[in-house]
């Protein structure tokens, strides 16, 4: 960042460093041995798709990957378009590494195919200890992470539960500093 820069209202930012979408597999010790958290075996990338030929080129390609290493780690891979428009490229797996390895294996052929600002962002599917559904969503343009707990209802959501994962979790996830950036996202098809 130059001197005038401030000045003049330029700023320059960081890209937020790409292995934190990792993070999620060394936070899991801890959530499944201390906090009975567990993996529900789904994870997704969600980003919105283009209709150029290039784009959509792209994303049949790493699909075709993915679905082919992943008859070697039992991953497999399916696809949704919700009704904002965004797509879902779905993976499912027990192993939460192969999942999050999945994922960044997409968020990296849409980067270098010039799409990385069409990522949205990752979820990570898991259940408490009573069953309950939680999410771990990662925020690619961050590169942080929250936790969602739907609440049931209409678009309900547990705000308490959410902090208290923040608390578990905190030191070992790069956790959203800012909780109005906490976005809530409903129907997620895991």
């Amino acid at each position: 960042m130059g001197f005038l820069d401030p000045l003049l209202g330029r700023r320059k930012t960081k890209a937020p460093a790409p292995d934190r979408l990792f993070a999620i597999t060394t936070a899991y010790v801890t959530l499944e041995a201390e906090h009975s958290i567990t993996t529900a075996g789904a994870a997704a990338i969600v980003f919105q798709p283009l209709p150029t030929g290039d784009f959509q080129q792209i994303v049949a390609d790493v699909e075709e990957t993915v679905r082919s290493t992943g008859q070697e780690t039992g991953t497999s891979v399916d696809t949704h378009d919700d009704e904002f428009g965004y797509r879902w490229v779905i993976l499912r797996d027990t192993d939460l590494e192969d999942l999050a390895v999945g994922v960044n294996a997409v968020s990296d052929a849409l980067a270098v195919g010039g799409y990385k600002d069409r990522v949205l962002c990752a979820v990570f599917a898991f259940h408490d200890s009573a069953s309950k559904p939680l999410h771990f969503i990662y925020n690619y343009k961050r590169g942080t992470w929250y936790p969602f707990v739907p609440a049931g209802g209409d678009k309900q959501r547990d705000t308490e539960r959410e902090l208290q994962i923040k608390a578990v979790v905190g030191s070992e996830l790069p956790i959203e500093p800012e909780l109005d950036r906490w976005f809530p996202l409903w129907g997620i098809p895991i």
